[in-house]
């Protein structure tokens, strides 16, 4: 009866430990997810940036390249 017990014991006290062992790995899948998220959503922001840099940096250089003079309206010709 005694070796029953004991190994009923043995069993429960397996059992928790292989709970625990899933327990953390679930931990680790879902801190790898967040991370794999994470790093996703940084790239494409990172992406984006450079997008928009390109992008902004074409707008400024045509302003300073495609200069067209021209008189102020408050200009007057002394006559």
């Amino acid at each position: 009866m005694a070796s029953q017990t004991q190994g009923i014991q043995q069993l429960l006290q397996a059992e928790k430990r292989a709970a625990e062992k899933v327990a953390e790995a679930r931990k680790r899948k879902a801190r790898r997810l967040k991370q794999a998220q994470t790093r996703k959503k940084l790239q494409a922001m990172q992406g984006g940036q450079a997008r928009g840099k390109d992008r902004v940096l074409r707008q400024l250089l045509t302003h300073v390249w495609d200069v067209q003079p021209q008189l102020h309206l408050n200009y007057r010709l002394a006559v």
